[in-house]
């Protein structure tokens, strides 16, 4: 009798479902798009810099000892919760920031030492720095004179 004890959430129930609607019909095939993936949460952008890879996601309103990172061999997964509270005796007139746990995954290339992996999070951009492999990295080679 669980869902009789939990407040029922009338335009939160219909916000989740228009969001499942729109991932249906962004992804019909339901394929995983992974990097490219729309409409999921966090948001992420990643990009090489120098010698590493690096990951930005979204995580606005969500504090960093609420944010778990866990990585098994190439996957880098991330959770966390973000709590929204109303004041009593308020209540919401629009809702458009999603509220609850979220996870994500993703699969990052071979030649990176994601063992190594640093983060920090700054202003709700949670930054998650992976260096590349020291065999993957650019070597010089030295001429010799004959």
């Amino acid at each position: 009798m669980e869902f009789l004890t939990r407040e029922f959430d009338p335009i939160g129930a219909l916000l989740a479902l228009q969001s499942q609607l729109e991932r249906t019909l962004e992804n019909p095939l339901g394929f995983d798009l992974g990097f490219s993936g729309r409409g999921v949460f966090p948001p992420v952008n990643i990009f090489v810099d120098r010698d590493e890879y690096v990951l930005r996601f979204e995580i606005p309103g969500i504090a960093p000892q609420d944010v778990k990172i866990e990585t098994q061999g190439r996957n880098l997964n991330i959770s966390g919760r973000r709590e929204q509270t109303v004041p009593e005796g308020g209540s919401y007139h629009r809702i458009e920031r999603a509220r609850g746990e979220f996870s994500r995954s993703l699969q990052l290339p071979a030649d990176l030492e994601v063992a190594k992996a640093e983060a920090s999070c700054d202003r709700g951009i949670l930054t998650i720095r992976v260096p590349k492999k020291e065999e993957s990295k650019p070597k010089q080679i030295t001429v010799k004179g004959i």
